[in-house]
């Protein structure tokens, strides 16, 4: 029988105990982060266009709430590219104290911010301001926290680590929306006047937590290997562009299907269900807490199939679902019935867009050398985002204007970004077998098309 060596042994459980403790420092960051950002979203639905706006008609005050809250993702790539070129140039862990802070500390002003009626003018455009930090800090977030995940995990688990800070995505919308609709059971005068702005102040308990956790955590071993040797870039994000242009644009091309549909599904939903439809906030609301609970586990279970089978046909197998499903989806929310609402959205977000959740963290990340790996999925993620997820509620509530209330010009927005990152997909190269540490692997002169298999 092979001898193992104690010390062997002993360094081996010492590495699983810091991987799990750095994906757990990731997933709670992440949690924080988009229970902040959705916690928006939703009250932009809800209150804003009556807090803030309250002078013009209320759909179109809905719709310039919807402004600011793409204005937020408008700043993500400022967030991005800041943050990822320290965090190749000095580290991921500074990184991301900093964006927490950001995150948190403009979510906590907003439930202190005076409405249109105690200060006109300046409430909305404060709003906007807080908006922007907060798209400034989840921007330099998410490439950090999947990146200190990825570059510490095994090789043959990088997908199953990397999915653990995509969980944020599903329990940061499950507490956000928790978190509302506890406070929509008050009376609407205590609602509009305090309630809505309690979840945003309790956010900071949260902040802190995450904080004393994420200080604990230690720079992954990839970046630590290029740092000693000196062999990081002087502008990373100018070489994504110069040695990376392909990959770089497939990958953007690859998440716009995520992004629209998660907003649809969120954001835009609340908002057609309500004004348009109706019914009570609780409805969708409620059909978006199951979703939480099954994209939890469909995010697991997408990243680890992809760590088997590869990154590119788990992706695709959310894409399509998103396609061939937004109209029976819709059909099913204009039915006005909670239950098949609850499937719809289950569907269209449990399901399709949480899919595409699992294994894109990995995928993103594996298409980039260590040395400009933080900027270039911060670009991919976060400029992929401003023509499609960032405008997707003000699109569709537009379209549903333009068209007299009729909500299928949206399902075939939809569509069309599902197929748009299919094409995509398809040709980026499979990079679950790559070995991470190996720059000639990421020569941008090879075939794309099923190229590191």
């Amino acid at each position: 029988m092979a001898h193992v060596s104690p010390t062997l042994d002993a360094e081996a459980v010492q590495d699983q105990a810091e991987i799990r403790r750095v994906a757990g420092a990731s997933l709670l960051g992440s949690v924080v982060e988009w229970y902040d950002f959705f916690l928006y979203g939703t009250m932009a639905a809800l209150v804003f266009n009556g807090q803030f706006f309250p002078t013009v008609d209320p759909l179109i005050g809905t719709m310039l709430s919807f402004a600011t809250f793409a204005a937020g993702f408008i700043t993500r790539p400022l967030g991005g590219f800041v943050f990822g070129h320290f965090g190749d140039r000095i580290g991921r862990k500074k990184m991301l104290v900093l964006t927490m802070l950001i995150m948190g500390l403009s979510t906590f002003a907003m439930g202190l911010l005076p409405n249109y009626a105690a200060i006109g003018i300046a409430a909305p455009v404060l709003l906007l301001v807080l908006r922007m930090l907060q798209g400034i800090g989840l921007g330099g977030e998410w490439g950090g926290a999947v990146l200190l995940c990825v570059e510490h995990a095994p090789d043959d688990r990088r997908g199953w680590f990397s999915s653990w800070p995509q969980l944020g995505v599903p329990i940061g919308l499950l507490t956000s929306t928790l978190a509302v609709t506890a406070v929509t059971q008050l009376p609407e005068d205590a609602f509009q006047s305090w309630g809505w702005r309690v979840p945003f102040l309790v956010s900071i308990a949260l902040v802190v937590v995450g904080l004393v956790i994420r200080l604990r955590i230690d720079e992954p071993p990839a970046f630590k290997e290029i740092d000693e040797a000196d062999e990081k870039a002087a502008l990373p994000l100018v070489e994504v562009f110069r040695k990376h242009p392909k990959v770089t644009l497939l990958a953007m091309g690859a998440r716009v299907s995520e992004s629209v549909t998660f907003n649809i599904y969120n954001a835009f939903l609340v908002t057609y269900t309500v004004t348009v439809l109706g019914l009570r906030p609780s409805v969708v609301l409620d059909a978006l807490l199951v979703a939480s609970v099954v994209g939890f586990g469909a995010i697991l279970v997408a990243g680890r199939l992809s760590d088997r089978f590869g990154r590119r046909p788990v992706f695709a197998t959310g894409a399509g679902l998103a396609l061939v499903s937004a109209v029976p989806i819709f059909a099913l929310v204009n039915t006005e019935n909670a239950v098949l609402i609850t499937l719809g959205v289950v569907v269209g977000w449990g399901l399709a867009a949480c899919i595409m959740f699992g294994p894109e963290g990995a995928m993103f990340a594996e298409v980039f050398p260590t040395r400009v790996r933080y900027s270039g999925m911060s670009a991919v993620y976060q400029i992929g985002v401003i023509p499609t997820g960032a405008v997707a509620p003000l699109i569709g509530t537009s379209l549903v204007t333009a068209w007299s209330g009729s909500v299928w010009p949206v399902a075939v927005y939809v569509m069309a970004m599902a197929a748009i990152s299919l094409v995509s997909v398809f040709f980026l190269p499979e990079t679950h077998r790559r070995d991470l540490r190996d720059a000639s692997s990421y020569d941008s002169t090879r075939s794309t098309v099923g190229a590191a298999r």
